[in-house]
């Protein structure tokens, strides 16, 4: 199936592919990807950006389990060993 043509502007080319994603290509016949692609299409008004979900909690939850774990080897370390000169 050929891409449509959705809207033609002077600096860029916006298709509707096969699959329903849009693909856009500049006026020199490049495609256009990434943080570009996405500014020309909310800027058309073809896609909505929503911000990511706030990633506070694991990284909560993985600093926890480091501190624990430091702490048995701490107190491993205040063990005091016999050196080897002392045992014999």
């Amino acid at each position: 199936m050929a891409m449509q043509l959705v809207k033609k502007t002077p600096e860029y080319s916006i298709f509707k592919r096969g699959d329903n994603r849009y693909a856009v290509t500049d006026a020199n016949k490049k495609p256009v990807n990434g943080d570009d692609k996405v500014r020309v299409l909310v800027a058309q008004g073809l896609i909505k950006v929503s911000a990511p979900a706030p990633q506070e909690a694991p990284a909560a939850a993985e600093t926890a389990p480091e501190d624990t774990a430091a702490e048995p080897a701490a107190e491993a370390a205040a063990v005091e060993t016999p050196d080897e000169d002392e045992v014999q």
